[in-house]
């Protein structure tokens, strides 16, 4: 056993999970290392984590477990979809990082929306690029630019990041006031714009099949939705970071580039992340309204199944 800071840590030196190439200890020392840029991306947000239990799959966990130290904080949100009270942890500090790290939590997911006097307030635009599965890197990274010049256009700026798999996240702090509604509305709009300027390339089709091997503009992080955090590990083969990057970076890095060996010398220099996102912006209001006018993916999707689900019946009843 070892300790730090009062937080018990155990079996440090058992694989974390099957092709990390990594230990428990070297989990915790890399969240150690980032500690500072990392709670920078999860204080006050709701989080959830995914945690690699020895012999089970990852698997994902919101509310806190009732074994969690008294000074882990929480906040408490209804769950709509499962009718319950979710009481969900805040890591604000070093300690609250330390022992998630000792319960094996490798991702890191934070709402966008931080905890405040005003209740929950939705701080950034995000639309996540996911490539398809043959499609290599250069690929979303052309995407990228797509939704760069459609920002542009709106009068909008953002900053990019890798997912930690093989996509990549494009995020614009927005200025408050602004409503969860109007964020969403201006994401589905921006996706539909850089849609358009190539759309052999890119793709808004929520459906899988639909989406003919193109990249996959995702508008659909919006509200309680919750974004895996910069800086944050993936499970995934020699765990990968989810590292920010510079948009001159896009053509010369792959996301193997950043994993928990390799990104604590990349932070000597500071906190990338927070140094390459602009200030708040406000959504332009022809954005919004053109959003409006885009039905929710998810909705859609949900009807078009209905629809098929229905002339299927009817061409067995027939």
């Amino acid at each position: 056993m070892d300790g730090r800071d009062e937080v018990p840590l155990t079996n440090l030196d058992q694989p974390l999970f099957g092709d990390a190439r990594a230990t428990k200890r070297d989990l915790v020392d890399y969240l150690e290392a980032v500690g500072e840029q990392l709670l920078g991306e999860l204080r006050d947000r709701p989080l959830s984590v995914v945690r690699a239990l020895r012999g089970q799959k990852p698997f994902m966990q919101k509310n806190v477990p009732k074994y969690a130290p008294p000074w882990v904080k929480t906040v408490t949100i209804w769950a709509e979809r499962s009718k319950r009270d979710v009481a969900y942890p805040l890591c604000n500090d070093r300690r609250t990082l330390r022992w998630f790290a000792n319960q094996r939590a490798v991702e890191y997911h934070p709402t966008l929306a931080r905890a405040d006097s005003h209740g929950f307030v939705q701080t950034h635009l995000v639309l996540d690029l996911d490539p398809p599965a043959e499609a290599g890197f250069d690929a979303v990274a052309r995407v990228a630019e797509l939704v760069r010049q459609a920002l542009g256009d709106a009068g909008l700026d953002g900053a990019v990041k890798t997912s930690g798999a093989k996509g990549l996240h494009v995020l614009v702090p927005i200025a408050q006031p602004a409503s969860g509604e109007e964020i969403a509305a201006a994401t589905r709009a921006l996706a539909a714009r850089a849609e358009r300027i190539d759309p052999q390339l890119a793709t808004t089709a929520y459906v899988l099949e639909e989406r003919g091997g193109k990249v996959f503009l995702d508008a659909t992080r919006a509200g309680g939705a919750t974004l895996v955090a910069a800086y944050s590990p993936r499970i995934r083969p020699d765990t990968p970071v989810s590292f920010p990057i510079s948009w001159d970076e896009l053509e010369s890095v792959t996301p193997t580039d950043f994993t928990i060996r390799t990104v604590p010398a990349r932070l000597r220099d500071g906190n990338p992340w927070a140094d390459r996102l602009p200030e708040p912006q406000s959504l332009p209001v022809d954005l919004i309204e053109e959003g409006r006018g885009i039905p929710v993916a998810r909705v859609q999707a949900m009807h078009e199944g209905k629809r098929r689900a229905r002339a299927r019946r009817g061409r067995a009843d027939s």
